[in-house]
C-alpha cells in the first residue's frame, strides 16, 4: 500500500537528492535518511571500501536489502537514494508501490558542476576520471537511468529544485489519502 508520507529522492550522483532531502524533511518535519549512509551504517564500512572490497554486485543486493527495510517500516520519512538504486533489483517499483518517488531531473552541466566541486574519492563510479571522463559517463547513465527515473510519481525539472516545489507537488497526494 502506497504511503504519501514516504518520500523517496531519486535521480542522477550529484542532483542534490541528499542536500534537498534534508531541508525538505525539515520543513515537513519528517526524518530524513540517506540511504548510502543506512548501508555503511548496516555494513560498518564506507561505500567505496564496500566496491572495492565486493564489487558493484554485492552493493547492489545490500542496497535493495536496505531499502526494503526501511519502506517496510510504518514512519513517514524523506529518502535520498543513490543514484542507481532506483535501477536495480526492481528497485523503483518497489519504491513505487510503498512511496512517492520524487525524480530531481537536474541538467548534467549543473551535476559535472557539482561533482567536480566535491571529492570523487566518495563516489566511487567516477574515482580516477577526469573531467571528460565524468562527462561521457553522466551522459552515459543518464540514458540508461532516466527509463527508471522517469517512473516517479513526481518529476522536477530545472537547476533550482526548491523543498517548496516538492511540498507544493507533494501535498495534493498526501490530501488525496487524507
Amino acid at each position: 500500500m502506497i504511503d504519501p508520507k514516504k518520500i523517496v529522492l531519486v535521480g542522477m550522483p550529484g542532483s542534490g537528492k541528499s542536500t534537498l532531502g534534508r531541508v525538505l524533511a525539515g520543513k515537513i518535519n519528517f526524518p530524513f535518511y540517506d540511504l548510502d549512509d543506512l548501508i555503511e551504517e548496516k555494513e560498518g564500512k564506507k561505500i567505496a571500501r564496500i566496491f572495492a572490497e565486493k564489487g558493484e554486485g554485492y552493493f547492489r543486493k545490500l542496497e535493495s536489502s536496505v531499502l526494503s527495510e526501511r519502506l517496510a517500516g510504518g514512519e513517514a520519512f524523506v529518502l535520498a537514494t543513490g543514484g542507481g538504486a532506483p535501477c536495480y533489483n526492481e528497485n523503483m517499483q518497489r519504491i513505487n508501490s510503498k512511496g512517492v518517488s520524487v525524480f530531481l531531473d537536474v541538467p548534467l552541466n549543473h551535476i559535472l558542476q557539482r561533482l567536480t566541486q566535491t571529492a570523487l574519492d566518495i563516489r566511487p563510479l567516477f574515482s580516477g576520471m577526469d573531467t571528460s571522463e565524468i562527462i561521457l559517463k553522466l551522459k552515459n547513465m543518464y540514458v540508461e537511468r532516466s527509463p527508471f527515473y522517469e517512473q516517479a510519481k513526481i518529476k522536477l525539472r530545472g537547476e533550482d529544485i526548491s523543498p517548496e516545489l516538492v511540498i507544493a507537488s507533494w501535498m495534493p497526494l498526501l490530501k488525496a489519502k487524507s
